[in-house]
């Protein structure tokens, strides 16, 4: 509170307005209700994170000592939870209801700073906010803020399975995005960059204030479990570090463009203040992970004098993190140094509808040097990218080996998906349908591709080691994933074929379309849609992670080609199309380059049917080839099993011959019919003119049993000599 004061007095954001001035109640209630709305929304975060990925949930169940009365086995024995699980609950049920009465005192006190009227109960006031809360983005953006704060705080009250708290807490992460979209990211120039740089700083900065304040709730009952329990921490923060960190550069380099914005606006120097304390941070939890944390597992003295030590330093690291936040609420509240209109000469129709201003001509050497980045999928890669390295590191120091392939075709195609969210296809894909062409179907088939033949998973499962105190890590959780209902679901063949093709006609034929291209949620919902979908469709085919479910391969080849036909049928259908799909969008555009939009359409309908084609042709290459190795896998390990049994089965194969051979030479022998098929006994009947006998009884030879004898030996004989020249040279008679 101090830090908030302080930073409104030093950039003057709480000023008397001189236009319409709401009041100071207003004025110094808006900034104190966000401070602790972010503080309240940080602890539920924090608290559900530990419950969901850190804590056990239980304690161990107590055996009985023997000698000891015995537990009936049909009566269960209730576990009690653990204390610090509980406790982190009850944290998360206190602070979610202060965030929804906080989140809706902001949204009050916003409308009363927005529209300069003092808080009163009037009947136009209230019909007024009413307006601001259905009509206007700020009050929406609050609204949504407010519902997701009840429903997540009601959760915490009614759920306690460990799978079921994992629903409030991505409702909890997702509540930053109407806040990302409001403020100053909505009015800068860089829009996008903005948007997602704070939705990346406001999330990492919660998982690491969330989390050091669940760790002093739940300090005094973490017992033996202390040390671990910080170690998993020390994870996180050290991902939200970075994440804080490299966000917070990148939202301030678009809202300050130079040195003398930075030092000498109250703006740049409350960043500059900002960011001292930011590294002080991550000192502090340098210290943690390098000192405190090795010293808690060692003696008894030295254990408790690194305990003092450590909550000496959290304590610290609190009171950093208040003057942190304080100083974000006050950059919040006041206006940054870059004029935040536009000109009159950037009112283009472009801009108006993309936010960017009409890029140059498309020419194919622009494919690679036009780029605007995205810092999301950047932040995604970066994080993906490290994870995946780690696991390698990890396997090899183990001594595991890890392909070479798998991890040079993981990288490859995270540089696709940057390059295709960021690069080209992204800045071109805004303005023509032809390049969004190219980004969708690239997004689909080409980047996931890559991904997939890398094996993520696989890589994950392997080199994160199992807990075995009943919590759920990466590992435990991805496990629950791949095996849950919803998996099955949506990773069976049928499905995943179905929603690969299934999805453009969806897409592109419904108003979803114009939500993607108009809206910037939208379009980012596309990214993750179409990339999860074109993983999952390739995973399915010939991937090796595990699914519950594989299709035969030959279900593969006709998946492939049915996705195929529906492709062709996709780009056709646009190729042939007279009507403009989002024209209000597309025909408005105002590009002085280029074909009209009609026409445009037209070539991405040809898109589609090529670039669509031709990864698919490259899949079902892959898995007639994995179809090869298979069948030689399974012959190879037929050979070994021969090898293993000295060719039991052949022999098996071999006797039941001999068998029925000998049991046909005994019949003959005492005068009854040799066991025939009944059309062979019809065919004898009529050759011998009698219907009712059989051969045996109308004229048997007397060398018919000789005959008989003489063939089930050359039979067995046959046989013999074929079990004997498969068998490989220097193992006959001996075992494998």
């Amino acid at each position: 509170m101090v830090a908030v004061v302080l930073s409104l007095l030093w950039t003057g954001a709480t000023a008397v307005q001189l236009l319409a001035d709401p009041g100071a109640f207003t004025r110094w209630g808006l900034p104190v209700a966000t401070t602790i709305h972010n503080l309240a929304l940080s602890a539920v975060i924090g608290a559900l994170v530990f419950a969901v990925v850190i804590l056990p949930k239980d304690l161990k169940a107590h055996r009985p000592h023997s000698g000891s009365q015995k537990i009936d086995a049909a009566k269960r024995v209730t576990v009690p939870e653990h204390p610090a699980f509980a406790r982190a609950m009850t944290l998360a049920m206190v602070a979610g209801g202060v965030w929804t009465l906080s989140a809706i005192a902001v949204l009050v006190l916003t409308y009363s700073s927005i529209s300069g009227l003092a808080l009163n109960g009037s009947s136009d006031y209230t019909n007024m906010l009413v307006f601001f809360i259905t009509d206007l983005p700020v009050g929406q953006a609050w609204l949504i803020i407010t519902i997701v704060a009840a429903v997540v705080t009601t959760l915490t009250f009614a759920l306690r399975n460990i799978s079921a708290l994992a629903v409030p807490l991505v409702l909890a992460v997702l509540s930053f995005i109407p806040q990302a979209l409001i403020g100053h990211s909505a009015s800068s120039a860089d829009h996008k960059g903005a948007v997602n740089s704070l939705f990346l700083h406001v999330t990492g900065a919660s998982l690491w204030v969330g989390g050091i304040i669940v760790l002093v709730v739940i300090s005094g009952v973490l017992g033996k479990i202390t040390a671990q329990t910080l170690k998993r921490f020390s994870a996180l923060a050290l991902f939200a570090f970075v994440a804080v960190a490299g966000s917070g550069v990148i939202n301030a380099a678009i809202r300050i463009t130079s040195w003398h914005d930075l030092f000498y606006s109250t703006y740049g120097q409350l960043i500059v203040a900002k960011s001292a304390a930011t590294v002080v941070l991550g000192v502090i939890g340098y210290m943690h992970r390098e000192w405190i944390i090795p010293r808690l597992a060692g003696g008894r003295k030295e254990t408790a004098n690194s305990r003092r030590l450590l909550w000496q330093l959290i304590f610290v690291e609190l009171l950093v993190m208040g003057i942190v936040s304080g100083i974000a609420v006050g950059l919040g509240r006041s206006a940054p140094p870059q004029s935040r209109e536009l000109s009159v000469e950037a009112l283009s129709p472009a801009q108006i509808l993309t936010g960017y201003p009409l890029p140059p001509e498309l020419v194919t050497s622009r494919w690679f040097s036009e780029w605007r980045m995205d810092w999301l999928w950047v932040a995604f890669a970066v994080l993906a990218g490290a994870a995946y390295l780690m696991g390698v590191i990890k396997l090899r120091k183990r001594g595991d080996k890890w392909s070479v392939l798998r991890s040079v075709s993981w990288f490859a195609g995270l540089l696709a998906l940057v390059y295709i969210t960021s690069g080209g296809p992204a800045v071109y894909g805004a303005v023509t349908f032809s390049a969004h062409m190219v980004e969708h179907m690239a997004l689909m088939a080409v980047a996931p591709l890559f991904m997939a033949i890398g094996s993520p998973i696989s890589l994950a499962l392997q080199a994160l080691a199992p807990r075995r105190d009943g919590s759920r890590g990466i590992r435990e959780w991805i496990l629950v994933l791949v095996h849950s209902k919803y998996s099955k679901v949506i990773t069976h063949p049928l499905f995943a074929a179905a929603n690969f093709s299934g999805s453009l006609f969806l897409f592109y034929y419904s108003p979803a379309f114009n939500f993607a291209m108009r809206y910037h949620v939208g379009h980012e919902l596309m990214i993750v849609h179409f990339t999860i979908t074109g993983y999952i469709f390739v995973q399915s085919m010939i991937g090796e992670d595990p699914l519950p479910t594989r299709a035969p391969y030959p279900l593969r080849l006709v998946l492939l080609l049915a996705t195929m036909a529906f492709h062709a049928f996709f780009g056709v259908s646009l190729m042939m199309s007279t009507s403009l799909l989002s024209g209000e969008y597309f025909g408005n555009m105002g590009r002085p380059w280029g074909d009209s939009a009609l026409v445009d359409q037209q070539t991405a309908g040809g898109i589609a049917w090529g670039l669509g084609e031709f990864p698919t042709l490259l899949i079902a290459m892959g898995v007639a080839y994995m179809w090869s190795k298979s069948d030689a896998r399974e012959t190879k390990r037929k050979d070994r099993a021969a090898d293993r049994n000295k060719y039991a089965e052949l022999g098996a194969y071999n006797d039941m011959f001999a068998q029925l051979a000998a049991r046909d030479t005994a019949m003959a022998n005492s005068g009854r019919v040799p066991h025939l098929p009944q059309r062979h006994r019809a065919t004898a009947g009529a050759t011998h003119g009698d219907s009712g006998l059989g051969v045996a009884e109308q004229e048997r030879p007397a060398e018919t049993g000789d005959a008989e004898n003489r063939a089930a030996k050359n039979s067995t004989t046959e046989n013999r000599y074929i079990r004997e020249s498969e068998t490989p040279a220097g193992t006959q008679g001996e075992a494998n």
